[in-house]
């Protein structure tokens, strides 16, 4: 019975990191509009 739960935390676990993995290199984010133009508006 330890070795089942043991399997699915470390399947679990694989799963988590290779997700972060993929979001944080992978994963194209959509790009955020700029509201102000050349000036310094405070949004930088």
């Amino acid at each position: 019975m330890n070795n089942i739960i043991q399997n699915i935390l470390v399947i679990a676990s694989v799963a988590t990191a290779l997700l972060f993995l993929i979001k944080k290199f992978f994963w194209k984010a959509p790009k955020q509009k700029k509201a102000c133009d050349k000036d310094n508006c405070g949004c930088h």
